[in-house]
Parts: C-alpha cells; sequence; structure tokens
C-alpha cells in the first residue's frame, strides 16, 4: 500500500504544480454521465459507476466531482488501496477538506494499518474537535497496543460527548486491565448518573467493585442487572463469587448453578461450586464429590495431549489458508480441553476467511460468553460481530 500511496502522491504533485488550476469542461453530457454513475452507485452497482466515471477522466485535469465519486465508489467496492491513493490524492488539492483527510483514516483502519489511522485522527482533531473521530483513533491506538494514547483520545471523545457507551465501554476496560479500578468506577460512575442501569457499562463497573474485593459492592450492582432481566454468565458467576465472598451462600450456589446451566466448560466453576456445597455442609459423596469430579475430568493429561495435537493440526492448516480443513481440529481441541476458548474465535475466524458469515456469527458470539470482558479476544470478536451483521445484512435478498 505505501508504495502505492507514494506514487500517487508523486502524479499529484505534478499534477498540482502543473495543471492545477485546470477546471473540468461542465457540459450536459458530463453532468448526465456523473448523475448516472451517482444512480449506478446508490444501487450498489459500483463497478458499472466506476466504469462511467472513468470515462470522464481527463489527462491533464483536476476533476475534484469525479475524483471524489470515484473514491467513494473503490470504498464502497472494498477496493481500500485505490479508494486511499484517490483520497490522498484529493487531500493534497484540497487540504482544507476534512472528509477526505477522514476517509483516509478509516481506510487505513479498515485495512488494519493501525498506527496511520491513528496518526491521521490525531491530526484531524488539531484541526477540529469531533467526537467520532477521537473514539476511532482511540480504537486504532488500542488495537496498536497502545493503551494510554488510546485512553488519551477515548477521554476527549467523552469529553466532547459524554453519553457514549462504547467509549466508556472501551475506556473502562483498558483500566481494568491496568487494574486501575478507582480509574473504572470514576469513569463508570460519570455515565451512570446520565444512564442508570445501563447493561453496557454497569457490568463493568460491578466487575471493578469484584476485582477491587467489595463484594458488597459488586453484589448490589450485579443484582441490580439481573433484576432488570440480565442474564448471562458472567452475572452469574459474578454475583456467585460475590455472594461467597461475603458469606451468603444460598445466594452463592444458586448464581453459580445458574452459570453453569450457561456454560459447563469451566473447571474452575465447577470447584467453586463445590467449596460451596463444602461451606454448606452438604454430603461430600452426593454433591461435592460429583462436581470435583466434573473439574478433574476437564484436565486429564490425555485429554489435554490430544487437545493439544488437534490444536496443532489447525494451526498448521490454518497457516497454509486452508481454513475448512483447520476447523473440525479446533473443535475437535476445543472439545477436548474447553478451557481453550481461543479455539472458538479461531473457528470464527476461519469462517469469516470462507465467507461463511452465519457460521462465523455463531461462533463469535459463542465465544464472547466465555471470553473475559475487556480482553483483546473479546474486543476483536465484538468488533468482528458488528462487521458480520453489517455483511449479513447486505447480501440478504
Amino acid at each position: 500500500m505505501k508504495s502505492f500511496v507514494l506514487s500517487l502522491a508523486v502524479l499529484a504533485a505534478a499534477l498540482l504544480s502543473g495543471v492545477a488550476a485546470a477546471q473540468p469542461a461542465d457540459s450536459l453530457a458530463r453532468r448526465e454521465a456523473l448523475a448516472e454513475a451517482r444512480y449506478l452507485k446508490s444501487i450498489f452497482k459500483t463497478d458499472a459507476a466506476i466504469e462511467r466515471l472513468s470515462g470522464l477522466v481527463t489527462p491533464g485535469v483536476f476533476d475534484e466531482e469525479v475524483l471524489s465519486e470515484l473514491a467513494d465508489c473503490h470504498f464502497q467496492n472494498g477496493d481500500y488501496e485505490t479508494a486511499a491513493g484517490t483520497y490522498q490524492l484529493l487531500s493534497l488539492h484540497e487540504p482544507d477538506n476534512l472528509l477526505y483527510r477522514i476517509k483516509e483514516m478509516q481506510i487505513a483502519f479498515r485495512m488494519k494499518d493501525y498506527p496511520a489511522s491513528a496518526s491521521l485522527g490525531r491530526n484531524i482533531l488539531a484541526c477540529d474537535s469531533i467526537p467520532a473521530v477521537a473514539a476511532l483513533a482511540g480504537d486504532a491506538y488500542n488495537l496498536a497496543g497502545l493503551a494510554d494514547s488510546a485512553l488519551v483520545c477515548y477521554r476527549q471523545a467523552l469529553a466532547l460527548k459524554p453519553r457514549n457507551e462504547a467509549v466508556v465501554s472501551k475506556a473502562a476496560n483498558l483500566l481494568l486491565n491496568a487494574k486501575d479500578y478507582d480509574g473504572v468506577l470514576s469513569m463508570t460512575g460519570d455515565y451512570l448518573a446520565m444512564d442508570p442501569d445501563n447493561f453496557t457499562v454497569a457490568p463493568i463497573r460491578g466487575l471493578a467493585y469484584y476485582l477491587s474485593a467489595q463484594y458488597d459492592s459488586a453484589a448490589v450492582v450485579f443484582k441490580r442487572l439481573e433484576e432488570l432481566g440480565a442474564d448471562n454468565y458472567p452475572l452469574h458467576y459474578y454475583l456467585g463469587q460475590s455472594y461467597w465472598h461475603t458469606d451468603v451462600t444460598y445466594e452463592a450456589e444458586r448464581e453459580l448453578l445458574k452459570a453453569w446451566a450457561l456454560d459447563s466448560s469451566d473447571a474452575n466453576l465447577a470447584v467453586a461450586i463445590a467449596a460451596v456445597e463444602t461451606e454448606m455442609y452438604r454430603s461430600f459423596e452426593k454433591s461435592v464429590k460429583p462436581w470435583l469430579e466434573k473439574a478433574e475430568a476437564m484436565i486429564q493429561p490425555d485429554s489435554a495431549m490430544v487437545s493439544r495435537i488437534h490444536q496443532q493440526y489447525g494451526t498448521s492448516y490454518y497457516r497454509l489458508e486452508e481454513f475448512d480443513q483447520a476447523i473440525p481440529h479446533y473443535q475437535e481441541a476445543y472439545r477436548y480441553n474447553p478451557s481453550y476458548i481461543q479455539a472458538i474465535s479461531t473457528i470464527a475466524y476461519c469462517y469469516e476467511r470462507l465467507k461463511k458469515y452465519k457460521e462465523a456469527l455463531a461462533y463469535y458470539e459463542r465465544y464472547l460468553k466465555l471470553a473475559r470482558p475487556g480482553s483483546r479476544g473479546y474486543e476483536f470478536a465484538k468488533k468482528s460481530i458488528d462487521y458480520l451483521k453489517g455483511e449479513i445484512f447486505m447480501n440478504e435478498p
């Protein structure tokens, strides 16, 4: 991409130094051709629109209107390299037009060139404070592994638009990863003052209370969410653990069993239930031992070895981009080792590469139920789900 963009930059420099003042003839034929191309683009016949617009390009004449339409068509068509080069050309000619620079930023993000996207975002923000740009720059820094810079951008986005649960969620999860629990509680508290009982932000606040050993407060948050209708594995798991830590063992048992009903793949959960049953003086043979046996069965050495073998098969096929061959091995790797939840995310990505979007969506959603909220894998899966839903919507009759 860099060499491509560079060549366009050289072309633009030559154009600007020579014939930048030349204007396209505003003929009736040109106006009709532009109108036709825009119509074709509006009904997603972008290839036809590109062909029509290309016929309007005149050597030696900078036609901003045509190039802008062409860039947008290439963007819609998924040809991000050509779109990026065209938008860069437009930006060089019209440096004050923020739209072109924002498009460059978006394309860099789509192409997963996160450092470039973040840099473009910071340059745009130096000219104008745009909440969406600050949020996207934060995402780019986040995916580039620069958490501190991401937080700066997220805080800027929130200063401009405080009621943005997606940004609060991302920023708070970064603070969780940094174990800045006070920072999480402050940020989520500010948001929940405007939007109490928010199903995205409140669980993060509950987790911050739990991880900072404020179990009573954690239980209050998670219990409130349960009363509002929330029903998922993390909710019941952390509510159960909070009750356990505060010696409310009957409630702990109920919540942990609810968690187990939603996901029976975590050996740690089985051990936690066994511990609660012990504290309640339940029969070892009937109540405690079965849970310990469940946990033990999940970590049998032979099963782990079989899982590793299938994992290696899957990895090998994955690197060869033989995704249809990799999928069954990752499925077996997970079956023999349910704690290896990365297999589920990898299966989802394989289906995504095979353009089997509905299967990919199902596995990503399954992964979110098991992954730790705020982890890199969790955030990647959330973004992938948004992308897949868009693709499924666009491709359905």
